[in-house]
C-alpha cells in the first residue's frame, strides 16, 4: 500500500511538474509572435470596430461613428487596396454587425432606420453631448433593430426580420444560404412575471438566444434557450458548426461554444472564469480567436484556443485598453481586429500580418483545458 502510494504521489508531481513547464512554456510567447506589421486601418471618426473581410480578403466592411448630424454607428466598405471608403447604410438611426454574403453583391447589416423615433433619438444624444454629461458607452439592444441585406449593384435594401425585439450579430453561412443571428424577440412576444419586466429593463441581453433563417429572411428557428445572452454567431469554414457566446445570468462571465447548425451537439470550449466573447474560427479550422477580459475587469485581449477546446487559450494580444472582436482573413494570413492601443479609449479597427505557424505551436504547447465540473 506504501508502495502504491508513493507511486501515485511520484506520479502526481510529476504531472505537477509537468503542468507547470507546460505554463512556462506557453508565457514565453508574445505578441509580437504571432502579430507583425501592425497597422491602424480606421482613422475618421469618434470610432470603429466589427471589421470583416469580403470573401476575396479585397474588402472590408465595418461600424463607424463618423457621419454628420448622426451621433450612432452606420456602415462602411473599404477598398484595402486604394483606402476609399463607402457608405452603405441609411445614414439614419443605429446600426451595427455587417458582413459580406458569399457569392453574392449582398451585404447584411442590423438597423434601427424604420424607426420613426430614430431623427428624434439622435437629437437627443447630441443634447446629451452638447451639454456635458458623459456616461459610460454601452450598448442599449434597441427593440427597433432589425437585420437587412443590401444589394450593391442595385442598391436596393431588403429587410429580412420584422418580430419585435433585438435582431442583430448575424452573420452568412460560407454557402451564403443560412443567416445566423441574436434576438430577443421572446421577451416582446409573450406575458413576462414581474421578474422578467424588471429584467428586460434592467438588462434586455439576458433575453438574447441564437436564431439561424434563410438567406431571403424564411424560416426563422430558434436554436438555443438557456438563460443569460447568447449570441455573437458565426458559421465555421466549412458550415458544419457555430460558434458563439453565452454569458451566465448576472452577465459578467461567457465562455464560448459551438454547435451543429440545427442547434444539437452543444460543445463548451472554454472554462476560462472570465467574460469571452466574440469568437471567430481561423479559416484552417483548428482554432477559435476570441477576447476575454481575464486579466482584469477593463482590459481586454485577443485569446487563441483549439477547435475542440482541449487545451486552456493562448493569449495574443498584451497592450491596456481594449483588444477584441478579432476576424482572420480568408486566407489565414491576416488578422483585423478593435482596438483602443491608438489611444483615447474608442476603439479603431488594426491589421497585422498572422503567423499561423507560430499559433499552432503556441496551441501545441498549452496545458490541458481545467473543465469546470
Amino acid at each position: 500500500m506504501k508502495k502504491l502510494a508513493s507511486t501515485i504521489l511520484i506520479a502526481a508531481l510529476a504531472a505537477g511538474i509537468l503542468a507547470v513547464e507546460a505554463r512556462q512554456v506557453a508565457a514565453t510567447y508574445s505578441e509580437r509572435d504571432f502579430l507583425s506589421r501592425i497597422r491602424r486601418l480606421t482613422i475618421e471618426g469618434k470610432r470603429a470596430g466589427e471589421g470583416y473581410w469580403s470573401a476575396d480578403g479585397k474588402r472590408m466592411v465595418f461600424q463607424s461613428e463618423r457621419e454628420p448630424g448622426n451621433p450612432f454607428y452606420q456602415i462602411y466598405v473599404m477598398d484595402l487596396a486604394s483606402g476609399d471608403v463607402k457608405r452603405i447604410s441609411p445614414g439614419v438611426g443605429k446600426t451595427t454587425c455587417a458582413f459580406f454574403r458569399p457569392g453574392s453583391d449582398e451585404i447584411l447589416f442590423s438597423s434601427t432606420h424604420a424607426d420613426p423615433k430614430s431623427k428624434q433619438l439622435q437629437d437627443a444624444e447630441f443634447a446629451l453631448r452638447a451639454s456635458g454629461r458623459t456616461r459610460r458607452y454601452a450598448w442599449d439592444y434597441d427593440p427597433e433593430m432589425d437585420v437587412y441585406a443590401y444589394g450593391e449593384k442595385s442598391g436596393a435594401m431588403k429587410r429580412l426580420t420584422s418580430a419585435r425585439g433585438y435582431d442583430a450579430e448575424a452573420s452568412y453561412s460560407p454557402d451564403g444560404r443560412w443567416i445566423a443571428f441574436a434576438s430577443n424577440r421572446d421577451a416582446y412576444d409573450r406575458p413576462l412575471t414581474a421578474v422578467e419586466k424588471k429584467a428586460l429593463d434592467d438588462n434586455p441581453s439576458l433575453f438574447a438566444e441564437i436564431y439561424i433563417m434563410r438567406a431571403d429572411g424564411s424560416e426563422q428557428k430558434r436554436l438555443t434557450d438557456n438563460p443569460g445572452y447568447d449570441g455573437g454567431p458565426f458559421f465555421t469554414h466549412d458550415g458544419t458548426r457555430i460558434v458563439w457566446r453565452r454569458f451566465d445570468e448576472q452577465g459578467l462571465i461567457a465562455d464560448i461554444y459551438t454547435m451543429n447548425p440545427d442547434g444539437g451537439d452543444v460543445k463548451r470550449i472554454t472554462d476560462f472564469g472570465s467574460m469571452s466573447w466574440a469568437p471567430y474560427e481561423h479559416p484552417s479550422g483548428q482554432y477559435f480567436l476570441f477576447a476575454s477580459n481575464k486579466l482584469g475587469f477593463e482590459n481586454f485581449e485577443i485569446y487563441m484556443v483549439d477547435a475542440q477546446g482541449a487545451k486552456e487559450p493562448v493569449r495574443v494580444t498584451y497592450s491596456e485598453g481594449f483588444d477584441g472582436l478579432p476576424v482572420p482573413s480568408p486566407d489565414g494570413r491576416q488578422l483585423a481586429w478593435t482596438s483602443s492601443r491608438s489611444g483615447g479609449g474608442a476603439g479603431q479597427i488594426f491589421l497585422a500580418r498572422w503567423n499561423h505557424e507560430k499559433a499552432l505551436e503556441a496551441l501545441k504547447d498549452a496545458p490541458p483545458r481545467a473543465r469546470k465540473p
